[in-house]
């Protein structure tokens, strides 16, 4: 049994996005489990691990977050087929390795079958690096990585019965998906990327309160330096113990700089596109059309005007 768990905040945002993806695409047999949120993620993820612990017929446990749909129809045989190797902790569509901090998009993103769909500028989308299975980079492909992102994690058995989401890193949302997949690899366990479609919908704007992800960030890279090789090293080099905290800060906040930025390009690309689109609208109307020779003449006339 292939069971499926979100945690609510908005339930309009629920039943538009995840509520949907995961009615049309679970099974006869799945459970379903969506709560109001109890606190931080962590703590509602884990609440819904709990409930599924001790379940026997349990082949996977699928967190989607609210606002993600699943849009893949052969989601769940695709999950079995990863799933097949007992190894394998956490399977997710979208993972990156060579990782050292929860700014994972920094580091080598080897796969992201995913599309984020955004409400402003008139609505759009952006599909990620492997959405469209042709043309494909060298250097995409599914299998084991470092770090997913949390947006869909598919846990195994052996995850949902050892594995929890770190509470006592105090923060509401950020760096959970890192922490789980380093939990996952410091057990010997595989993290793995696997080519399902979601639709993320998502707004432009990517991080809401840079002081709380710049927090999480460095909570994180406190917990697992010298647990698990390159994390919580600086991007340009190793500092000496009484300026860590000041380099890990200066990481985070220039992490957090960089993820500002994006959320900005994204706004530019996406204001592009709506003005685009108006133009075309204009260019190919009738009444555009029909006052063609107008603007002709009118544009021979000042030609005249001007000597021309």
């Amino acid at each position: 049994m292939i069971a499926f768990g979100c945690s609510i905040t908005a339930p309009d945002i629920y039943a538009r996005c995840a509520q949907r993806g995961i009615e049309r695409h679970k099974e006869p047999d799945s459970e379903v489990i969506a709560n109001a949120a109890a606190g931080s993620l962590f703590r509602s993820y884990n609440l819904i691990i709990k409930s599924l612990a001790d379940r026997d017929d349990l082949e996977a446990l699928v967190l989607v977050h609210q606002d993600a749909e699943i849009v893949d129809p052969d989601f769940c045989s695709k999950l079995r087929e990863v799933l097949r190797d007992p190894k394998v902790g956490v399977v997710g569509c979208v993972g990156a390795i060579d990782v050292r901090n929860i700014a994972w998009w920094e580091a080598s993103v080897t796969w992201a079958s995913f599309i984020h769909r955004y409400g402003e500028f008139g609505g759009g989308d952006l599909p990620s690096l492997t959405w469209q299975s042709g043309g494909l980079p060298a250097y995409a492909r599914t299998g084991e990585v470092d770090t997913l992102d949390g947006f869909v994690l598919a846990l195994s058995p052996w995850a949902v019965r050892n594995i929890r989401f770190d509470e006592g890193l105090d923060s509401q949302i950020h760096g959970y998906d890192l922490d789980f997949c380093l939990q996952v690899r410091e057990a010997g366990h595989k993290v793995m990327t696997a080519d399902f479609k979601v639709v993320h919908h998502h707004s432009l704007e990517l991080v809401s309160d840079p002081d709380v992800w710049i927090n999480a960030h460095m909570r994180l890279a406190e917990k697992w330096e010298g647990r698990m090789p390159g994390i919580g090293e600086p991007n340009w080099g190793a500092a000496k113990d009484d300026w860590k905290r000041r380099a890990r800060r200066a990481e985070a906040e220039a992490g957090a700089t960089r993820l500002e930025r994006v959320s900005a390009e994204l706004r530019a690309e996406a204001r592009e596109r709506q003005l685009q689109a108006q133009l075309d609208e204009v260019l190919g109307s009738a009444s555009w059309s029909i006052t063609a020779p107008l603007r002709r003449a009118s544009a021979a006339i000042r030609a005249r005007r001007n000597g021309r």
